[in-house]
């Protein structure tokens, strides 16, 4: 079987009716993301560090600054759900900030932490939202798409596992 490099364990697909079960798990791994990417680069070398998960990808060093990236926008796009009414929220161009060559500069283990602390916050707040807090929304510019916090939830759980996915496939299929 050929497995999508671009997405080892599936594109993400939210059940129509997402459960406290779910939610639940979500939130659960939310809060051990931090500690699966750190499990999962460990013993890396630089030389490691740069290589891309898959062909024109983008190298460990930058998927896991952008994990930190990412989620940091998803937790400050929950906060802006939470206080204003349906906001349209702030889209960034994830690939520029992937390229933005100071972070060849930035240690890995800086990003994880990022993450982890992040993630410590995400959980209570997660923890603390009622059903209706669940169920507000926000716009994204691209497409107008709206977003339903619950889902979202389920999106970064997701996305998460997802590039620590591209991280240990590649290496993997390295043999490292």
């Amino acid at each position: 079987m050929n497995m999508d490099l671009r997405y080892p364990i599936g594109k993400f697909s939210a059940p129509e009716e997402i459960s406290k079960e779910a939610l639940s798990k979500a939130i659960l791994d939310i809060a051990t993301t931090a500690e699966r990417l750190r499990s999962a680069v460990s013993g890396m070398d630089e030389a490691q560090l740069n290589t891309p998960y898959r062909p024109e990808g983008w190298t460990v060093r930058q998927v896991i600054h952008h994990l930190a990236d990412s989620h940091m926008n998803a937790y400050i796009r929950f906060h802006w759900t939470l206080t204003e009414n349906q906001p349209r929220i702030k889209a960034y161009d994830e690939k520029a900030w992937a390229e933005l060559t100071y972070q060849n500069n930035v240690s890995i283990d800086t990003s994880i932490q990022l993450l982890s602390s992040l993630h410590e916050r995400w959980v209570v707040l997660l923890n603390s939202l009622s059903d209706a807090d669940l169920e507000r929304i926000y716009i994204h510019p691209e497409g107008e798409k709206v977003y339903v916090l619950r889902k979202v939830a389920l999106l970064y759980a997701w996305h998460g596992s997802h590039h620590i996915a591209h991280i240990t496939a590649l290496k993997e299929r390295m043999g490292w």
